[in-house]
């Protein structure tokens, strides 16, 4: 998988990020693409993809993404990237060209992309017919100056709000525990991404990936994340992943399914 990769030279997320659940993910094969460089404009205290100004985007690297899923024989094509603050549409316009090109090399293929907050850009990656909106809120509100410090968290809210304002595309959310939330607090957001219109939720267990991130301050036992599955489908997520292990793109497309069979007009089917 790394090999593939880098011949068509490009990232992902799971290895910037240094997700553990890589050796499943590649192994099957399966992996998130991260478009538009390795660089990151932001300071998040839980992430370690590398903080420094980034190169301009690569006009090639959309055909390329395509290429390496229908090579690796891709059904479901995860598509992600830092923020790019530098780019005065936040990158949209790079997301909605890897759209369209994943769409054009495999035309049967579904494509969820999993974005940074560029609100007024959205409209140009979701004319691109991506089939699954993601955007995660990672964390509770009250956390947010120290665990996403240049995000700011209503302005996720109004950008999930939007997806579903805008389009029949379905919106999915996530978050991460274990950074010193509440329960409540953590019930809290589950009730405004339902609020802004998500349809299905990832809830992981926040584990430092290196030395220079946020401590972990609890680690959470599964039936704590049992719990909070079972809330979020009361609330009425059409889906949710719920467990220690669990992060925003591990098995997407297994998500997708459900979320396809318990309601399928949020898929426009």
């Amino acid at each position: 998988m790394k090999g593939l990769l880098r011949r068509h030279g490009l990232s992902t997320v799971c290895e910037e990020a240094r997700c553990p659940n890589i050796g499943e993910c590649f192994s099957k094969p399966t992996a998130t693409f991260m478009i538009l460089g390795r660089r990151c404009t932001r300071n998040c205290g839980f992430c370690s993809i590398e903080k420094a100004i980034p190169f301009p985007p690569d006009e090639e690297e959309p055909l390329r993404v395509a290429m390496a899923a229908n090579e690796m024989g891709l059904k479901y094509v995860v598509v992600t990237s830092p923020a790019r603050d530098d780019l005065p549409d936040g990158g949209a316009g790079h997301f909605a060209e890897t759209v369209r090109e994943i769409k054009r090399h495999l035309p049967g293929a579904k494509v969820e992309v999993l974005t940074p907050d560029f609100n007024e850009r959205l409209h140009i990656v979701l004319e691109a017919g991506p089939d699954v909106f993601n955007h995660n809120v990672e964390t509770v509100p009250r956390l947010y100056p120290i665990v996403r410090p240049k995000a700011d968290y209503e302005r996720s809210l109004r950008l999930l709000s939007l997806v579903k304002g805008l389009s029949d595309i379905p919106a999915k959310s996530g978050l991460m525990v274990g950074l010193g939330e509440t329960f409540k607090e953590v019930l809290g957001v589950l009730r405004d991404l339902r609020k802004a219109g998500c349809d299905f939720v990832t809830i992981g267990q926040y584990l430092r990936p290196s030395k220079g991130n946020l401590p972990v301050a609890e680690y959470l036992p599964p039936e704590v994340f049992d719990r909070l599955r079972d809330a979020a489908l009361e609330m009425g997520f059409k889906h949710a992943a719920s467990g220690p292990m669990v992060r925003s793109s591990m098995n997407a497309e297994e998500a997708y399914g459900h979320v396809k069979i318990a309601g399928g007009r949020a898929l426009g089917v």
